[in-house]
Order: structure tokens, then C-alpha cells, then sequence
């Protein structure tokens, strides 16, 4: 009976081939099976016994792709070995096997270079200097090699002869890869004149971002708004238009206060003896009263200014200035060593600008918005003692209050 099927093994070449092809399989099949059994598990315990921590996942995955390449090479070097298959079936297989490899050999390449970008992005100065954008294109040149070598694999034809033909598609690559070397150059640009890094705090009204960077990527930037939205801008646009980055004020670690209380003009007036008496009891404008009034009175004298309209006098806003800057230098929140400055701006239809121009000595939000108001809350209140008014529209209190007078 043995003898009877192999002699009817031997009559069927078909039976033959298929068998051969069956035993090939096994064989690739078993050695994907040894890669990921013993080699991967041989693996895993070598890198638990190392430093590296999240990257143990990524490492693995990169040798489980690599396992791949083990049975692909058992097909090109087996399937000559199969017998009564066709020259042709035999070229086409080991091509095919080929390409599997390249393709194989491009998304390990590619989880490399994502596993470099990891453990770059845990150093300090990573923020600084990213590289993803870097990484992606590395990431586009290793897969469009490994398309031109595919390609070349399964026409059975040498690379060379592809890429020559690519030169009359120059122009279509540069159409269709525009926006990707123009999004390489801006993130040089970007980088190596240090104009913007992860965690900067940036505006770009044209873009309607307003908030901290998250991700700087080749074609792309991610920023974080603050009302929790994501706007994702274009590279190239950071160097075609402008945008504010805030990072000098938080590296500087103070934050300038600029604002002006509109003072209502017909308040404006001069102070009498008894106001500026009054007004001694302010501790913070008690020197400068005194050297002031000190001054004023020799000045009168020296030019015999009896009357009240050729003296010189004291203004209630005038004083109220100097009372602002002293509260401003006597503030435990203000900065020491920064400008700091009370002004007039020029008149206007809304009243008479009195700008508070200082920094305070934190760049937290929060604070910073706690110390402002606090500053403009006394200043508000602290007002009328000096005679003078915030400028306001009628609203309907004053128009109610004009019609109970009238009555």
C-alpha cells in the first residue's frame, strides 16, 4: 500500500507542488511562531531587568514587526525549492515576499523613530528644541523610499530605472509635497531661532488662538485656548503672520498692570487749606503734602502772589496721582525695580484718562487678576475723598435721581 502511494504521489506533479508549498508554509508559519515565542518572551525579560520604563511597550511591538521578517525570508529563499512551479509563479512569489519584507522593515524603521521622539521628549530641554516635526519627515522619506523600493520589487526591475523616470514628475512632487517643505522650513525657522516651544502662552488673533502651545508638529501647531477648545495652526502661518508669545513675561516673572480710571473733568479742582489738612490724614501723601505746600508757599512769596489767581495751589487730582504712585510702591504684590508710574493721557469725550502703569510680582493668571482688582476696587473707593468723580453714562439711577430732584 506504501509503495502504491508513492507511486501515485509521484504521478500527480500538482499533488507534488502543493504538498511542497504546504510544508513551506508550516515551515515560515513555525519560525514566526519560534521569533514571537522564544526570542519576544526572551525580550520582555531582558528589558524588565533594564531602566527603560514606558518604552518596554514600543520596544517589544518593534521586534514583534521585525518576527515578520523571519518568514518572508524562509519564502524567498524556499519557493525555488518547490518543484514544477513556473518561472514566473516562482519570480512572482519571491517578489512579493520581498516587498512584504521592505514594507515590513519601513514601519519598524517608523516606530523607531516615534520611540526616539518618546524618550526625547523626557529631557528637560525637550520643550525647547522639539523634534517631532524632524521625526515626520524622517517618517515621509523612509516610506516613500520603501514605496519606490516596493514598486521596483514587484516589476522585478532595479530602483534606479524608477527613479529616473521620476525626474519628469519633479514638478507634480514639488505641487503635491508643497505644503510639506514649506511646513519643514517654517519648523527650522521655528526652531532654531527658538520662537516658539511647548508651554509658551501665545496669541494669534488671525487664527483665533489664545492659549498655551501643546504640540509642535511638522504640518501643524496644536494651542490650547483657554476656554478649553484646541485651534490647530498651520507651521507655515507662524512665519507668513505674526503672533504675540508670551513666554519673555513669564520668564521675566513679573506682569504689567496697564489701566486707566476716567475721571470725570468738572471734579477737577483746587484744594483749600482745609482739604489739604483733611488730607494730612492719608500716611501714604502726609510728606509729600507737607513739602509740597512747603514749596508752593516760597514760590508765592518769592513772587508776592497774594491773589489766588496768580498763586500757584494744589489740585485734588494732582494729589490723588501722588496718592496712587505711593500706594502703588507701598503694595507688597507690586514689583520693585519696574516701572512704575501714574500719567494723564489726553482728554476725551469719555472723561480724563488716569493710567495706572505698573508689574505686579507674579505671572500667575489668577493672581494677577486678584492683585488688579484689588488695586482699582481702593482707588475707586478711596475717589471721593479727594473730590473727585468716575466718569459714567446716565444709566437709569442717575436719570431717576435727576427726576426726583426735578419734582
Amino acid at each position: 500500500m506504501i509503495f502504491a502511494f508513492v507511486s501515485a504521489f509521484a504521478d500527480q506533479p500538482w499533488l507534488q507542488t502543493l504538498v511542497a508549498l504546504a510544508i513551506l508554509a508550516t515551515v515560515a508559519a513555525f519560525a514566526n511562531w519560534l521569533a514571537k515565542v522564544i526570542v519576544l518572551q526572551g525580550l520582555n525579560r531582558a528589558l524588565a531587568l533594564t531602566r527603560f520604563g514606558e518604552e518596554t511597550h514600543t520596544l517589544s511591538r518593534i521586534a514583534w514587526r521585525l518576527s515578520y521578517l523571519i518568514p518572508a525570508i524562509i519564502v524567498q529563499m524556499g519557493i525555488s525549492a518547490v518543484p514544477h512551479l513556473t518561472d514566473t509563479a516562482i519570480t512572482l512569489t519571491r517578489n512579493v515576499a520581498v516587498a512584504f519584507s521592505i514594507v515590513t522593515v519601513a514601519m519598524t524603521i517608523s516606530a523607531a523613530l516615534s520611540l526616539l521622539n518618546d524618550v526625547y521628549q523626557r529631557r528637560e530641554d525637550a520643550g525647547e528644541r522639539p523634534i517631532k516635526g524632524y521625526v515626520q519627515v524622517g517618517k515621509i522619506l523612509v516610506y516613500c523610499a520603501a514605496a519606490v523600493l516596493v514598486v521596483s520589487a514587484l516589476m522585478d526591475r532595479s530602483p534606479l530605472i524608477l527613479l529616473s523616470g521620476l525626474g519628469a514628475l519633479a514638478a507634480v512632487l514639488m505641487l503635491v509635497f508643497q505644503d510639506t517643505i514649506l511646513s519643514l522650513v517654517a519648523s527650522i525657522q521655528i526652531t532654531s531661532n527658538d520662537m516658539l516651544r511647548v508651554g509658551d502662552w501665545i496669541e494669534m488673533p488671525g487664527q483665533s488662538a489664545d492659549g498655551d502651545v501643546i504640540d509642535i508638529a511638522l504640518h501643524t501647531v496644536k494651542v490650547r485656548n483657554w476656554d478649553k477648545t484646541i485651534t490647530t495652526i498651520p507651521t507655515s502661518r507662524l512665519i507668513k503672520e505674526s503672533f504675540k508669545n508670551w513666554r519673555g513675561m513669564s520668564d521675566s516673572g513679573v506682569r504689567r498692570i496697564k489701566r486707566a480710571l476716567l475721571i470725570d473733568q468738572t471734579s477737577v479742582r483746587f484744594v483749600d487749606d482745609d482739604k489739604v489738612g483733611a488730607l494730612r490724614r492719608f500716611a501714604l501723601i502726609a510728606p509729600y503734602l507737607a513739602e509740597k505746600q512747603t514749596e508752593i508757599e516760597r514760590w508765592n512769596r518769592q513772587r508776592k502772589a497774594s491773589d489766588a489767581v496768580n498763586s500757584r495751589r494744589l489740585t485734588n487730582l494732582g494729589t490723588f496721582r501722588h496718592y496712587v504712585e505711593a500706594y502703588l510702591h507701598a503694595h507688597q504684590d507690586i514689583a520693585e525695580g519696574q516701572t512704575t508710574m501714574v500719567r494723564q493721557l489726553a482728554p476725551a469725550s469719555m472723561g480724563l484718562p488716569l493710567e495706572i502703569y505698573c508689574f505686579t510680582s507674579t505671572t500667575a493668571w489668577t493672581e494677577y487678576e486678584a492683585i488688579q482688582s484689588d488695586i482699582f476696587d481702593h482707588m475707586i473707593a478711596i475717589m471721593p475723598e479727594f473730590g473727585l468723580r468716575l466718569f459714567q453714562e446716565p444709566a437709569g439711577h442717575d436719570l431717576a435721581e435727576i427726576t426726583r430732584r426735578a419734582a
